[in-house]
């Protein structure tokens, strides 16, 4: 793994085995660069995970018996969805049929992983994305949400995917949706992500038709409150920017920052 990045790799499982499930949660807990945005059984949820939450790699079982759907059906209609960024897809299963591993590479499978390989475990599986990470995070910045704007999708698509986007990330740390200032957040991160702005208080405080110093009071009470109750463990794993040790949260610019820098680099 190249150590010089050291951005969180986002994993999406796709798994219907209690077991195996466990057993990659519980290793993933124990690695700071990577993190789970969702583990499910169903493709209809991995599909709306994979829309909303644009993960770096997808860890795809093929045979969901306990779960809905199938890997291969999943494949199909996640290039439907015209991503973007194609997540790199790792495929782990007990199929052994060479015309399924040929007819998955064909739907856009990256690599597959037999469970009955010597040395298959959740922990194989992990480290080897980890190893492969530098290459991933580099086609990420080639086409990251900053150049989905020379894509046909719309503006008005292409923005509610990235409010999208922020959400699941604000949802990691803890704020909470009942706080006003998550949404004034939010929309500040949208506009720096697509035009930094000096005034981007002003900017919210106009569109939501309040006073300046009420906007900022709010963002810095949601940033406040969720460093004041959330576990220090998961903050630090989801925002790894340095904070000044006196002030012990981060200012309402730091936060704004460093999310929509997060969110250009994919």
């Amino acid at each position: 793994m190249n150590e010089n990045d050291d951005r969180e790799l986002k994993v999406l499982l796709v798994e219907d085995d209690p077991t195996d499930c466990t057993a990659f949660s519980t290793y993933v807990d124990l690695v700071e660069d990577v993190y789970l945005i969702g583990i499910t059984n169903n493709t209809a949820r991995a599909l709306e995970y994979a829309q909303d939450s644009l993960p770096d790699a997808i860890i795809l079982d093929l045979e969901l018996h306990l779960g809905g759907g199938s890997g291969l059906t999943f494949l199909k209609d996640l290039h439907e969805l015209n991503l973007a960024v194609f997540p790199y897809v790792l495929i782990t299963t007990n199929n052994t049929s060479q015309i399924t591993y040929d007819l998955a590479r064909q739907l856009g499978a990256d690599y597959i992983m037999s469970k009955h390989q010597e040395g298959y475990s959740a922990e194989s599986v992990i480290e080897f994305l980890r190893s492969i990470k530098s290459g991933l995070h580099g086609k990420l910045r080639q086409a990251g949400i900053a150049n989905e704007l020379l894509t046909n999708e719309s503006v008005e698509e292409l923005s509610r995917r990235i409010r999208k986007r922020i959400n699941a990330e604000l949802d990691l740390i803890g704020i909470s949706p009942k706080l006003v200032g998550r949404e004034y957040l939010i929309d500040a991160i949208q506009i720096t992500i697509n035009q930094p702005e000096h005034y981007v208080c002003n900017i919210i405080a106009q569109r939501h038709r309040k006073s300046e110093s009420t906007v900022e009071r709010s963002m810095q009470h949601a940033i406040n409150s969720t460093w004041n109750k959330a576990d220090i463990d998961i903050l630090k794993k989801h925002y790894t920017a340095a904070i000044h040790h006196k002030k012990g949260t981060p200012t309402i610019t730091e936060f704004i920052y460093y999310y929509a820098r997060k969110i250009k680099d994919g």
